[in-house]
């Protein structure tokens, strides 16, 4: 008798081919960080082969698209080499990352236990789950969000929907849907209206912004994340 294809290999199967071959904007690009560095395609498998070598149903948490510094080099959401390294135990010879999202979210995972067993519950991706960088006018390229600007959404609503629809397929429970940061959420919406993928939506403030912003209220938020993760709020 066949074994069922594990929740791991499924992903690695649809990190392997996403690629993106549509449309953007004038000032605006698409990086593959599995393209870029033949060592991330190597720990994101190591990751999820570590983490999700099961066929568990998951919660899923949507970020909004991979930063330049996290799975953008790591291949793995809202984690730099850091995080892998110290929490997930993998470490990553060709680059050295430090992400500010990364340090709440591995924060958080810590207070729920620890990421075996943080991981065995939830999924973390994007809806565009490629990084996009946007050309700034000293000539560097910086991190760009998919809402930055309108053109570039309607680009990349389709590939983002498709995504969306392939992360489900990998065993996710569609009852409710955690969805970070507060404009994310406004697109997410739209797009479930249209699509009906997921039945309630549940807003947490984006990892960056309480870092970033919120620093000293932080174990507010860890506390709000870990009562909305368990259904007790």
């Amino acid at each position: 008798m066949k074994s069922k294809r594990t929740f791991a290999h499924k992903v690695i199967t649809f990190n392997q081919n996403l690629h993106y071959t549509g449309e953007l904007p004038v000032g605006f690009k698409v990086l593959n960080p599995y393209l870029d560095n033949p060592e991330t395609m190597k720990v994101m498998q190591q990751f999820y082969e570590k983490f999700y070598n099961d066929n568990l149903q998951r919660k899923f948490i949507i970020g909004i698209n991979p930063s330049r510094h996290g799975a953008g080099v790591t291949g793995v959401p809202f984690t730099d080499t850091k995080r892998l390294k110290n929490a997930c135990g993998i470490t990553m010879q060709s680059a050295y990352t430090h992400e500010v999202s990364s340090v709440f979210v591995y924060d958080m995972i810590e207070y729920y236990g620890g990421v075996e067993a943080f991981y065995k519950c939830f999924y973390i991706d994007s809806p565009f789950p490629l990084a996009i960088v946007r050309h700034a006018k000293d000539g560097k390229w910086l991190n760009a969000n998919y809402y930055d600007d309108q053109k570039l959404f309607e680009c990349v609503k389709d590939f983002m929907i498709d995504s969306l629809k392939k992360n489900i397929a990998l065993g996710l429970d569609t009852s409710e849907v955690f969805i970070l940061g507060k404009k994310n959420a406004d697109f997410i919406k739209k797009l479930n209206s249209e699509e009906k993928m997921f039945d309630k939506l549940t807003i947490l403030e984006h990892p960056r912004f309480i870092q970033q912003y919120k620093s000293k209220e932080k174990q507010l938020y860890i506390d709000k994340y870990i009562l909305a993760l368990n259904n007790l709020n």
